[in-house]
């Protein structure tokens, strides 16, 4: 990965006044922010830096970028993702960052790569810039450490495996960072690592921070928690990746019931990095990339990912703002239901020119049957007539003698439903008909599908769902797919007719489906 210019001259002992005008310069060359040098977290005044340490602090020789890297240094957030396109400086800025603290000698920092292999890049560039930011500094390979005058220390190690993490347990850190943070299959080792982050010195802040490239094993579980949340660079308190609820105090504690701290996502792209976008080169290499990996490294989409089912996804073309649907319209709705999981409701609309606009959402876990119908009768109180509903199939079936399915008891509440397209190659011909609606028109430049920005869970989900290795003609049912087969449960509906026989009356959908018919509903 490349770094940034860091206009770093050999270190000269300065003249006070020297040193004041260096304090002086624009916020794009680095400084020991003053905020966090010198104010607690109950805005108490602390002592400065002594003279001492500032003698042994080189900080005007290092000059970031004014934007994304500069917003990553000065970002206040507990948790951080630096992220997007390659190029933007994002290990650059990883390894200035913890030096914020490095004047106090129990601060203490970690920063991770996945392979040692990878690493090597990351001491390499530490070995250039360390000594020259810190007269003092000094790197053991022994202890994989950088040692500073004050007794600061900064670890540069490798964590390949979701194991090794439990090496760390009973150590301590104020400052812990990943780089390429995707690379990482799982959340446990993120997750552990807060466990670590701890400071008893009220002068220093614990952070976390990680840099990434969208794709990589790690691209669905740091989309979730860091990007999904909320639009690029907005604060939002940390949540749960997989219930989507608020992390808050426990109950007992002081602070009972208030959220525990927040996260932000910064992006970055390589036309932030002006040195190395100005060469050219860099961006013609990203250019010449496959598909999946030119809108990963070149344009930091994360609405794709390695192996995804779906590139077609545009965020661009196919999320709009809502409008009032209206009335005249055809509305239905399609849903996938699961308690330990989640169910899944969507709703569409048909426009008069048999688009299909998916206009609701309903993601919940834990919610029995009856309760779902509820709650579904209760949203769509101001709809106007629904046409139909779907269902998937397996749930119109029984255990013995055991009372009314789960399709029965939702239509005994009044939430009626037909069953899903359970034939064989359905699976196949439903993710035929998303590809199909997704493909943009040569002529009319719209989609056959849109998608109300309101539905974030189905925006977030249908773009990286990975394909099924041993049958790249599916998805892979492992991925969470619950939004995905409600989609297709409605698509498979067949709500708009396609041709001409679609017209017949004997095969319509429209006729197929009578309201006589009590297996269905209606």
């Amino acid at each position: 990965m490349q770094s940034n210019r860091t206009d770093i001259m050999p270190p000269k002992r300065k003249s006070t006044q020297k040193r004041k005008r260096a304090s002086k310069k624009k916020s794009s060359t680095l400084q020991l922010n003053k905020e966090e040098i010198e104010s607690t977290p109950n805005g108490q005044t602390n002592s400065s830096p002594s003279e001492e340490q500032k003698e042994q602090t080189n900080t005007s020789y290092v000059t970031l970028n004014e934007g994304p890297q500069q917003e990553f240094i000065d970002a206040p957030e507990r948790e951080v993702l630096y992220g997007g396109a390659a190029g933007g400086g994002k290990s650059f800025a990883l390894l200035i960052d913890p030096l914020r603290y490095c004047q106090h000698a129990d601060h203490s920092a970690l920063i991770l790569r996945r392979t040692n292999d990878e690493l090597r890049e990351l001491i390499h560039k530490s070995t250039e810039l360390y000594p020259k930011f810190y007269r003092g500094a000094k790197w053991s390979e022994r202890k994989s450490q950088w040692t500073f005058p004050s007794g600061a220390r900064i670890w540069l190690t490798y964590l390949e495996q979701d194991k090794d993490v439990l090496r760390y347990q009973g150590q301590s850190f104020s400052y812990v960072g990943f780089d390429e943070l995707t690379q990482y299959p799982t959340a446990f080792p993120w997750d552990y690592l807060r466990s670590r982050l701890r400071s008893t010195n009220p002068e220093i802040k614990v952070y976390m921070r990680a840099t990434t490239n969208p794709g990589g094993p790690g691209h669905s579980w740091v989309k979730k928690m860091f990007i999904d949340p909320a639009t690029p660079n907005k604060s939002f308190w940390a949540r749960d990746p997989e219930t989507k609820e608020i992390l808050k105090y426990p109950k007992g504690h002081s602070r009972a019931g208030e959220p525990l701290f927040q996260r932000r996502f910064i992006p970055a792209s390589l036309k932030d990095n002006p040195y190395l976008y100005n060469q050219g080169d860099y961006e013609t290499m990203l250019l010449s990339l496959p598909e999946v990996q030119r809108k990963q490294l070149l344009y930091g989409s994360w609405d794709i990912a390695e192996g995804a089912a779906f590139t077609e996804f545009d965020r661009k073309t196919h999320v709009i703002e809502p409008y009032d649907i209206p009335s005249g319209w055809r509305k239905f709705r399609a849903c996938d239901y699961g308690y330990g999981s989640y169910s899944a409701v969507l709703w569409f609309a048909v426009t008069p020119d048999d688009t299909l606009v998916v206009y609701r959402e309903l993601y919940v876990r834990k919610v029995l049957a009856v309760e779902l119908a509820r709650i579904i009768l209760n949203l769509e109180s101001q709809d106007g007539k629904m046409a139909y509903g779907v269902l998937d199939s397996s749930c119109w079936h029984k255990r013995g003698d055991t009372g009314p399915s789960l399709a029965e008891q939702m239509i005994l509440e009044g939430c009626k439903f037909r069953p899903s397209d359970r034939s064989r190659g359905s699976r196949v011909s439903g993710k035929n008909e998303i590809h199909r609606l997704l493909r943009v028109d040569e002529d009319t430049d719209m989609a056959g599908i849109q998608i109300f920005n309101t539905c974030t869970n189905l925006i977030a989900q249908l773009p990286i769902l990975p394909l099924d290795k041993r049958n790249p003609e599916d998805i892979d049912t492992h991925a969470e797919d619950h939004l995905y087969d409600a989609l297709r449960y409605g698509i498979q509906s067949r709500p708009v007719p396609r041709n001409i026989f679609d017209l017949d009356p004997a095969t319509s959908p429209k006729e197929q489906f009578k309201p006589a018919d009590a297996v269905f509903g209606y």
